[in-house]
């Protein structure tokens, strides 16, 4: 077993990956280190497991047992599961990261690593940084510590300003193939090979969804919900009725999701600030509290849009076999378990209408990503998807 065992389908990804722990090994034992660096992004469609190898990477450069990452000592454990003590670990959850946690961050990847060999920050979703955090990073990236990591993460590089995507070295991870995922789902998950490549399939080359639809039956019925949209909006009041079907579902997901995550971070707060039996709490904790419930919000809007982002996702596969199977395509349908649906709908119009239902679906998904009301931007798309 190794660190990069999870990678699926990445198999340059980890040639490059263990070449530049072999410089890092090297560096530490006085040679050059030449094919080591400094800060590094890691680019891939969500799924692709771009964080994942940001892990195994920060694994293999603390492990003591080999360069490769031996994926069993107590230093490759710990970072795996992100106690390690020279590894900091940033998952923004908020539409943004803002300057002064970005700071923050930066004085504690300056302290000397514990261990003796690297202190490692990885930074998810480093595409979320607001533009004065931006900037405070290049800063750091630009003159680091002698035994610092940076390991940025983000769908693409053009997410990340080009002043710091300049100073990186990047690694490019590709959509995983569905066959590979289905067979990590059916070795290491015990799922049947048949469902096995029906959630791969379904998932679009994104590992953890393939996994949750294998082993969920909560989502795939709701995914079965949202592909069952096109059926549903003949009329304009059917598409508004739709559109507040799937609101609704993307408000339900967010509310259960923050609120189990939500209450221990208020209890744990409450308790460290000093609440007394009676659940009153010491003067001058207001603003602390307050800035707690004011990131929650921010990460219960950011569920609700990726939420409701991933349905639109599977609305697109849907209107993607329609036009495959229009245009005559020689490759599989994504949901090959609706084909004479999808066959129906194919032979009822044009590919430039499927076309059309496409852009607009595209059109959706900025629409929300530049914070127009969600409610309103999938009724605009439900009534767009019904036309003719």
């Amino acid at each position: 077993m190794g660190v990069y065992d999870e990678l699926v389908g990445q198999r340059p990804v980890v040639a490059q990956l263990r070449t530049a722990t072999e410089a890092a090994a090297a560096a530490l034992a006085g040679g050059s280190g030449g094919g080591m660096t400094h800060a590094w992004l890691f680019t891939g469609p969500p799924g692709s497991g771009r964080s994942a190898a940001a892990r195994a990477f920060a694994a293999a450069l603390q492990c003591r047992e080999t360069p490769a990452g031996c994926g069993h000592c107590a230093d490759c454990h710990q970072v795996l599961q992100g106690t390690h003590a020279d590894l900091e670990v940033v998952r923004p959850s908020g539409l943004s990261y803002s300057v002064r946690a970005t700071r923050e961050l930066i004085l504690r990847a300056a302290s000397s690593p514990s261990g003796g060999r690297w202190q490692v920050v990885l930074f998810e979703d480093a595409d979320r940084a607001t533009e004065a955090a931006a900037n405070a990073l290049l800063k750091a990236i630009e003159e680091p510590p002698p035994r610092t990591v940076w390991l940025l993460c983000a769908p693409s590089p053009d997410d990340l300003v080009m002043t710091i995507r300049s100073r990186c070295r990047l690694v490019t991870l590709r959509t995983p193939p569905a066959g590979a995922i289905a067979e990590v789902l059916t070795a290491r998950d015990g799922v049947e090979p048949e469902a096995a490549v029906a959630a791969a399939r379904a998932a679009q080359g994104h590992i953890g969804r393939a996994r949750r639809l294998a082993t969920d039956a909560e989502a795939r019925r709701r995914r079965a919900e949202v592909l069952g949209v096109p059926g549903r909006v003949g009329t304009v009041g059917a598409a508004v009725a739709a559109a507040a079907a799937l609101v609704a579902t993307a408000d339900a997901d967010a509310k259960a999701t923050t609120e189990e995550l939500d209450e221990p971070e208020t209890a744990a707060l409450r308790q460290a600030l000093g609440e007394n039996a009676k659940g009153r709490m010491p003067r001058g904790t207001a603003g602390a509290l307050k800035e707690l419930e004011s990131q929650q919000k921010s990460r219960a809007t950011r569920v609700k849009r990726d939420s409701l982002d991933l349905a639109l996702l599977d609305l697109a596969s849907y209107y993607r076999d329609v036009l495959t199977l229009q245009l005559g395509a020689p490759v599989d349908l994504v949901n090959g378990d609706r084909g004479a649906e999808l066959r129906t709908a194919a032979a009822a119009g044009p590919p430039e209408a499927t076309l059309r239902r496409l852009e607009a679906i595209m059109q959706c998904r900025e629409r929300l990503n530049a914070n127009v009301n969600p409610l309103l931007a999938v009724e605009a798309l439900a009534v767009a998807l019904g036309a003719r």
